[in-house]
């Protein structure tokens, strides 16, 4: 490759890495900008071998960029760009479809059911989220109804209401009204007792086995012809607890030779041994199956539209057969297909994360490796960057996948303006190689980087030097060679010191020098938590000046919520005392992306 042919592909390498980091908002990739860069140039594809070698340090040079400066960059080469850019900023966002036959309605009533056995996961978000921007968009009702009558299989966590509740709000809505089916008992008893008396329902006494062989076969069970008297008098048996679990069940009549056998007489009410954990209703042992419990408290609380996950067709179709007993209207029913994460190695199901909590694989619901509302919440993501991610998937009956690239990127436009830049040089932790002390000589005693680099009203930050810094070792130049410490200057490496070298910003601009943060080696001590495990660094001095829950943004490490900051009068650095002292109480950070 001719130098001619070398200098365009740096020119056009530098245009689409600026593009790239400025539309992602995020560092730009080498593999990201090959593609664009070789199917614009066909020229350059006989040098195919080399180019890589040719993009990677441009590539790193603009990671080293603030966002003002990349944009200005991008002007100075390719103000085309920027427009485009611009453009795309300002399309609408995908709004979500319209309820179906909503204008028929005076009030959208819409309910959330959770089923409250643990907090939530990440997946769970998606129902506050859609159906609380549709009650918005309506200026409609949204109810949280907590579907709590099953003691055994799905037991309730006395703590998941709170939680859940809380998630809903940290999500950025309100529930107009908050109901638990296990304070409603009573009414479903009453339900079931005139579904008897309209010819509805029945008492069966058939194992399980005996009865999926009937239904299967399109048989009629011989229980199902009993009068209405017999079945009150065993139905009220149930509701007495004279039955164990698994004796007797009420089952709702519906056709023995439906094409579907899912919907061949299925059960309504079951008798459970296992008292429920909530006092108010520890005493009961019938309970009502969910389809017949939503069903009736659907009707009873005047929802109009039910969004639901589309393996739950069925449920629909259950309940449609009870809403023509009653001569009820049935409500409209979207279904959707499930959401899929793949950023996590935990599955986004509340039994097994319990059990990993449980046994100790993760530090609690909260653990950023854990994929839950909880967890992003601490690591400083705000509610409505999930909320806006969700809503972009709408409501298709297909299973969608939700990247945590969206949430990071609509959480980085919320909170970018606003936060404070720190410098973080991190030694130790997953995919970590370590850092590099080294004396600093003929330089000044303290670098003054911006708080913040598109706010220079905001101040400077003052980083001392003292004796020594560490940087990064994938940021320690080659023998002989310059780099740029951000805030501080330009400095040679040599006779294992960084000398200061008095070059101006020139250099960096020219593309000859890279830029690399860096921290004082008597810094306070920060172990940061992330997806991938704890890493442990060396921070500047003004990082103890925060508060906990301050969302901080670690220059050319990501944005961190700070969740533990020590006093200033506790061993904060390493030249207060012993090491071990010092790593006893190091600040700690929730990583929360780049």
């Amino acid at each position: 490759m001719d130098d001619d042919v070398r200098e365009q592909a740096e020119e056009a390498a530098e245009v689409n890495a600026l593009f790239n980091a400025l539309k992602h908002d995020s560092d730009a990739q080498v593999g990201a900008i090959m593609g664009p860069l070789m199917g614009q140039n066909p020229e350059f594809r006989e040098h195919g071998d080399e180019m890589a070698g040719v993009v990677a340090p441009v590539v790193q040079r603009v990671n080293g960029m603030d966002a003002a400066e990349k944009r200005a960059r991008l002007e100075d080469l390719a103000p085309e760009r920027v427009e485009e850019l611009d453009a795309e900023d300002e399309e609408d966002d995908q709004a979500l479809p319209d309820l179906p036959n909503a204008e028929e309605y005076d009030e959208v009533r819409m309910r959330l059911a959770p089923n409250p056995n643990g907090p939530w996961h990440l997946g769970s978000a998606r129902m506050p989220a859609v159906i609380g921007t549709y009650k918005e968009m309506y200026d409609g009702w949204m109810l949280c109804r907590f579907d709590d009558t099953d003691p055994e299989t799905k037991r309730p966590d006395l703590d998941a209401y709170d939680e859940i509740l809380d998630a809903v709000g940290y999500l950025g809505f309100e529930p107009d009204e908050v109901i638990k089916a296990s304070d409603r008992v009573e009414v479903y008893y009453d339900h079931a007792r005139e579904l008897i008396d309209l010819g509805g329902a029945y008492t069966c006494s058939c194992s399980g086995e005996a009865f999926s062989e009937l239904k299967n076969s399109g048989e009629a069970c011989p229980h199902r012809e009993k009068d209405a008297e017999t079945v009150h008098g065993e139905f009220d048996a149930m509701v007495d607890g004279e039955y164990d679990s698994g004796e007797m069940v009420l089952r709702v009549k519906t056709d023995i030779e439906h094409k579907n056998p899912a919907l061949r007489d299925f059960v309504a009410f079951r008798m459970i041994d296992t008292p429920h954990p909530r006092e108010e209703a520890a005493d009961y042992r019938c309970w009502p199956m969910l389809d017949f419990q939503s069903g009736i408290d659907d009707h009873l609380t005047g929802i109009t539209h039910i969004i639901r996950g589309i393996d739950l067709q069925d449920s629909a179709k259950r309940q449609a057969f009870i809403y023509d007993y009653f001569g009820w209207e049935y409500p409209e029913v979207v279904h959707w297909g499930h959401v899929q994460i793949d950023a996590y190695d935990v599955p986004m199901s509340t039994s097994t994360i319990l059990e990993k909590v449980e046994n100790g694989e993760l530090t609690g619901w909260d653990d950023p490796r854990a994929p839950t509302i909880a967890s992003l919440r601490r690591r400083g993501i705000r509610g409505e960057a999930i909320v806006d991610a969700m809503v972009e998937l709408g409501t298709s009956s297909s299973n969608v996948d939700l990247a945590m690239s969206s949430i990071y990127s609509n959480n980085r436009n919320l909170v970018d303006e606003e936060t404070d830049r720190a410098f973080l040089v991190r030694d130790d932790g997953p995919g970590i190689d370590g850092s590099v002390e080294l004396p600093v000589s003929d330089g000044p005693d303290a670098g003054e980087p911006l708080v913040h680099p598109n706010h220079e009203g905001r101040g400077r930050r003052s980083i001392p030097v003292e004796d020594s810094v560490v940087v990064e070792a994938g940021d320690l130049p080659a023998a002989g060679e310059r780099v740029w410490l951000k805030g501080y200057g330009c400095v040679r490496y040599e006779d294992e010191q960084f000398v200061a070298t008095g070059d101006d910003l020139d250099v960096v601009r020219e593309g000859d020098v890279d830029v690399v943060h860096w921290a004082p080696a008597d810094g306070p001590r920060l172990r940061l938590r992330t997806m991938d495990g704890d890493v442990t660094g060396v921070a500047e001095p003004g990082v103890l000046d925060y508060e906990d829950d301050d969302l901080l943004q670690f220059e050319r490490v990501g944005f961190a919520r700070l969740d533990s900051v020590p006093s200033h009068g506790t061993a904060k650095s390493r030249g207060d005392g012993p090491r071990d002292d010092l790593d006893s109480d190091p600040a700690v950070a929730y990583y929360a992306h780049p």
